[in-house]
């Protein structure tokens, strides 16, 4: 804890400076797992990318001491050795305790466990004073409840205690065949009150033709059930792999799955949005194929690859929480303005598992009433490819979801005007948080999601460099063959290139 101590202690310092100068800055982690586009200047911003290590796991009390830029992959490699796990894993081995706390990670356990958030028991914060302070539901509960799905706007998090439970061998899976978004809730329904069941999501292929995965977890594997993985390059995608089975068994076929294979499935082809980067590139997708650009498939490399292309301002990435009753015709919609398949499915608990963490985060912080289970839709592919076409489809995508009462998780690209956004989210309280704990000059979360069209727009007829370059990157494919090469060679890919000099002349000098 020394080494620990010893950075927040300096980052305490930095914070200080800015609120005596009342400069707001952001918080650089090193890497994202959001769309959004993220750049830096090194004068503006606090750097927390140091602190990415779990600094205790205990094994009594089932818990793990961890700072906020741990990865997944890293935090599940870490309890596991005391055969423990997180009770929420994100799917993405990328995103970070931090982000999954700050941002909004809801996954497949997420309808027993709720968001990452629930299973998080307190947190360490550097307050915008630059004042170092604890929080949970009992210390500074306003603060605990508040930072969680803020973006980092009430200050900077440095450590969090995160719940975990026994890990299993493996997650024995069943995949059950459904042919309507009727069906599918239905079968969600009889999964979520089955008290052995651990995990539950799906997705549906089409329209009518889906399927809702149901796992347990279990160190037991039945002599007539495989053992399948999912994170070896000759490893199938698991969507793929879940679409083959239904085609071949009339019965809901049954698999193994190693605990890590299963927390991760989702890493290679992110989903199944690495599809369309082949689509894109005119390259056949295959079994080959897919083997052989393994590299390139996997989450973290994506990311940097999108950022990079700035591609995402023209693929649909967005995830949104529709109440059950509503889910038909919310799918009803997709089918005949999305038009894009598989969609996925993940039910979600508003509150977490124990009666002590029913203070419901995201319902609190919304005007409207949330019901407590909602179904997720991960809604991801191509969009128009005009831009004025691209910025419409997506306004109508946020009026529909409101419509319905439903809710959007922030990660992603957001165009509700300001006005829009205080008739959704409840302001008035989040500012008086802000205010309260001497915030309000850092960025606001509206400022940090929103997407400025109008600002876009100026920026390119006032600059006759931003008109040239923006023609120049949408000539096919340089924008995405740029962002393969970057993605390639490595390195930051959300510090500006001259900010990313003045680092390393600064580390020479040091």
């Amino acid at each position: 804890m020394d080494v620990h101590n010893e950075v927040v202690h300096r980052i305490s310092k930095q914070i200080r400076g800015f609120y005596d100068r009342k400069e707001p800055f952001r918080i650089y982690h090193g890497s994202t797992n959001s769309t959004r586009r993220s750049q830096y200047r090194r004068d503006q911003m606090i750097d927390t990318s140091i602190l990415n290590h779990v600094i205790e796991v205990d094994h009594q009390a089932k818990t793990a001491l961890v700072e906020p830029n741990v990865p997944m992959d890293g935090l599940v490699e870490a309890t596991l050795k005391y055969g423990l796990i997180p009770p929420v894993v994100m799917e993405f081995p990328g995103i970070t305790a931090g982000g999954g706390f700050a941002g909004t990670g809801g996954e497949s356990s997420s309808f027993r466990y709720g968001f990452f958030d629930r299973i998080v028991n307190w947190i360490e914060i550097v307050l915008a004073t630059g004042e170092v302070v604890k929080a949970s539901s009992n210390q500074n509960s306003d603060l605990f409840y508040g930072a969680a799905s803020s973006f980092g706007t009430l200050g900077v998090t440095t450590l969090l205690e995160v719940q975990l439970i026994t890990a299993t061998t493996y997650v024995e899976l069943t995949h059950y065949p459904v042919f309507s978004i009727a069906e599918a809730q239905e079968r969600i329904e009889v999964a979520t009150k089955d008290a052995s069941v651990d995990y539950l999501d799906g997705f549906m292929f089409a329209k009518d033709r889906g399927v809702i995965c149901v796992g347990r977890l279990t160190n037991k594997v039945d002599e007539d059930v495989p053992v399948q993985g999912f994170t070896r390059p000759t490893d199938p995608w698991f969507y793929i792999h879940v679409e083959r089975l239904l085609r071949k068994r009339q019965d809901p076929p049954k698999e193994a799955v190693p605990i890590v294979d299963y927390l991760f499935r989702y890493d290679r082809g992110g989903f199944w949005v690495a599809k369309y980067a082949y689509k894109y590139f005119i390259t056949p997708f295959n079994r080959i194929t897919r083997f052989l650009l393994d590299y390139f498939m996997h989450t973290r490399v994506m990311y940097h690859a999108l950022h990079q292309s700035d591609l995402s301002s023209t693929y649909i990435i967005q995830d949104v929480a529709i109440p059950y009753p509503k889910a038909e015709e919310f799918m009803e919609f997709l089918e005949a303005d999305f038009k894009h398949y598989p969609i996925w499915l993940c039910p979600l608990k508003q509150s977490g598992k124990n009666i002590a963490s029913t203070h419901s985060l995201q319902a609190d912080k919304m005007k409207q009433s949330i019901p407590e289970y909602v179904l997720n839709f991960g809604v991801w592919g191509p969009g128009p490819k005009k831009r004025k076409e691209f910025v419409e489809w997506n306004k109508l995508f946020e009026r529909k979801v409101r419509e319905l009462g439903g809710q959007k998780w922030l990660y992603a690209h957001a165009y509700y005007t300001k006005e829009e956004f205080k008739t959704i989210y409840n302001i008035e309280a989040y500012d008086a948080l802000r205010q309260k704990y001497h915030a309000s000059h850092l960025p606001s979360v509206y400022d940090k999601v929103k997407v400025d069209i109008e600002a876009e727009e100026r920026a390119r007829q006032g600059s006759l460099k931003l008109w040239l370059l923006s023609i120049f990157w949408s000539i096919w494919p340089l924008a995405g063959l740029y962002g393969v090469y970057k993605a390639f060679r490595g390195g930051d890919y959300l510090l500006p290139k001259t900010e990313i000099e003045r680092v390393r002349k600064e580390k020479k000098l040091a």
